[in-house]
C-alpha cells in the first residue's frame, strides 16, 4: 500500500507551534483565522489523500502539533486501534469523541504532560471535523481489505495474508536483529470425521479449534488457516523455548477440551525459527518437513495402537 510523504519540515511531530500565552479574544481570533472555510477544505482534501490508516495518523500528529504539546496519539475504533508510531508514555491523557450527526466512528487519545486549554481544546476539536469523513472512509477500507485477508469460517487470517504477514514479520526480524518462529499444524484424522459425523461437525471441530489456538499465543503472535484442516502461527520476537510453550499449550488444550475430546481429534505441528539465510519459502519448507514427519509418527502411532 502506497504512503504518502507529507512531512513539513517546518513543522516535526510534538512540537508546540502556538507556545506564547494569548488572551481569550486573540486566541478565539488565531481560532477563527485559523479554521478559516478555506483552511477547512485544505485539511480535508489533504487527509483524503489517502486511506492508509497509519498515513491519516501521522498526517493528524503534524497538524495537532501545530496547537498542542503531546507525547502520544492514538485512535480507536470498533474495528481497529492505531498508535502513531513516535507515541510515548505520557502522564495524562485527552480524550475527544469523532462524532458526527450522532454518528461515532471512535476517539482520538492525546498523551499530555499538562492539561489542554480551552482554547486548543477547541482547535482540536475543529481539526478533527476536518479528519471525520477521511477518516471513516479509511476505516471502511480497512475493514474491506481486512475481509479479504480473512477465513470465513475461523476468522482467522487466510493464506494471502499469512505471505504477506511472513515477508513483513521476516524483514522486522532482520532490522532488529531478531527471530520469528513459524508453527504449522494439521489435524489428525480430521477426514474421518466428516466422513464420519458430517460437514457441519466438521465445520464445528474447525472453529473450536481456532479458538483454543488463540487461547494458546501472545497477543503479538497471529494465527492463520490456510483451507482444509492446516494452520500457521507466525511467532515474533520467537526462541526454542517460545515455540515449545506453544506446542505443549496446544497440545494440552487439545486433551482438555470437552468437544474435541469426544471427537478424538490430534493435532501434528512442526516449528522452526528463522535462521539469516532464510526467506519466506526456506522457512516454511523447513516447518513444513518437521510437520510431516511429526505427523507420520503419529499416524505409525495410531496403527500400532488399533492393531
Amino acid at each position: 500500500m502506497q504512503t504518502l510523504n507529507v512531512l513539513d519540515n517546518r513543522f516535526t511531530p510534538f512540537h508546540v507551534i502556538n507556545s506564547s500565552p494569548v488572551d481569550d479574544i486573540s486566541a478565539m481570533k488565531i481560532s477563527d483565522a485559523i479554521f478559516s472555510s478555506h483552511r477547512n477544505l485544505s485539511l480535508v482534501e489533504l487527509f483524503n489523500t489517502t486511506l492508509d490508516l497509519t498515513t491519516l495518523l501521522n498526517m493528524l500528529s503534524i497538524e495537532a502539533a501545530r496547537y498542542q504539546d503531546f507525547s502520544g496519539l492514538y485512535f480507536k475504533g470498533k474495528s481497529v486501534s492505531k498508535a502513531f508510531e513516535n507515541s510515548r508514555q505520557s502522564n495524562l491523557e485527552h480524550t475527544f469523541e469523532l462524532k458526527s450527526d450522532n454518528t461515532l466512528i471512535g476517539t482520538i487519545t492525546y498523551g499530555i504532560n499538562s492539561p489542554i486549554s480551552i482554547t486548543n481544546i477547541e482547535l482540536l476539536e475543529r481539526l478533527h471535523k476536518c479528519l471525520f469523513y477521511p477518516l471513516k472512509n479509511a476505516i471502511s477500507y480497512y475493514n474491506a481489505i481486512q475481509l479479504a485477508m480473512q477465513d470465513s469460517l475461523t476468522s482467522l487470517g487466510n493464506r494471502r495474508y499469512f505471505d504477506e504477514q511472513l515477508k513483513r514479520a521476516m524483514k522486522s526480524a532482520n532490522r532488529q536483529s531478531s527471530s520469528i518462529g513459524l508453527v504449522l499444524g494439521d489435524l489428525n484424522k480430521f477426514k474421518a470425521i466428516n466422513d464420519t459425523y458430517g460437514h457441519s461437525i466438521g465445520d464445528q471441530v474447525l472453529v473450536e479449534f481456532a479458538n483454543i489456538l488463540r487461547l494458546c499465543v501472545r497477543d503479538s503472535d497471529s494465527l492463520f488457516r490456510f483451507g482444509g484442516d492446516e494452520f500457521a502461527i507466525l511467532v515474533e520476537h520467537a526462541d526454542e523455548s517460545t515455540l515449545r510453550i506453544i506446542e505443549d499449550r496446544v497440545t494440552k488444550a487439545l486433551k482438555e477440551n470437552a468437544f474435541l475430546r469426544k471427537y478424538q481429534l490430534g493435532c501434528s505441528l512442526g516449528a522452526t525459527l528463522m535462521n539469516k539465510t532464510d526467506d519466506e519459502q526456506s522457512i516454511f519448507n523447513r516447518a513444513d518437513r518437521t510437520l510431516y514427519l511429526k505427523k507420520s509418527s503419529a499416524n505409525q502411532h495410531l496403527t500400532i495402537v488399533s492393531n
